[in-house]
């Protein structure tokens, strides 16, 4: 790993947790409670809240904010522009800092620019939220989901590409770059060894 980098307009708050190699871009600002594993990259005008806590390997787009109570496991990417809630029912005029939803990004999921993440989901492992989606429900592991709200319309693979299986029922598939198994049963897929 290299040294971490650090842009002269990022603010970095007294207390925060970055790791080695991680890079952080123009006008960011990571309060003092985040927690940043190693070789993140945060694009320009990120912002990172005190109860967040970021995994190694993820890549956040320009102009994403993550709030608090937002967990993003390793290898998250966050296009740009994409946007996480903490509060479900937002007022300007009612208090609901103690309301705040937790909201779990799970290993290797990729949510698209200009997606909405509404607070209190958990997005599964390899997912793919496509550009606009608003996701309003939990996101099952390699499930590919699009438009508003969010709706399954198919799998896809760690390595990022569509598998060409039904939604429910049952079959396999074998990744033709990594040569991965995948196995559709029970409506939920599966990476094997088989």
């Amino acid at each position: 790993m290299t040294e971490l980098t650090i842009h002269s307009t990022a603010v970095i708050d007294e207390g925060a947790k970055i790791g080695e190699g991680s890079r952080i871009w123009h006008w960011v600002h990571v309060c003092g409670g985040a927690r940043i594993g190693k070789g993140v990259s945060l694009g320009q005008n990120v912002f990172v809240g005190n109860k967040v806590i970021i995994g190694d390997h993820c890549k956040i787009q320009n102009n994403v904010s993550v709030y608090d109570n937002v967990v993003l496991e390793e290898g998250v990417f966050c296009g740009p522009s994409m946007v996480f809630t903490n509060v479900y029912n937002p007022r300007s005029l009612v208090e609901r800092k103690n309301e705040y939803r937790n909201t779990i990004v799970k290993k290797g999921a990729t949510l698209g620019a200009n997606c909405t993440v509404v607070c209190g989901t958990t997005i599964g492992a390899y997912a793919f939220v496509g550009a606009g989606a608003v996701v309003n429900k939990d996101v099952k592991p390699y499930a590919l989901m699009v438009g508003v709200p969010a709706k399954q319309i198919g799998w896809m693979s760690e390595y990022g590409e569509q598998i060409p299986l039904p939604l429910s029922g049952e079959g396999h598939y074998t990744c033709r770059h990594t040569h991965q198994h995948y196995i559709l049963r029970n409506d939920n897929l599966e990476q094997t060894s088989i």
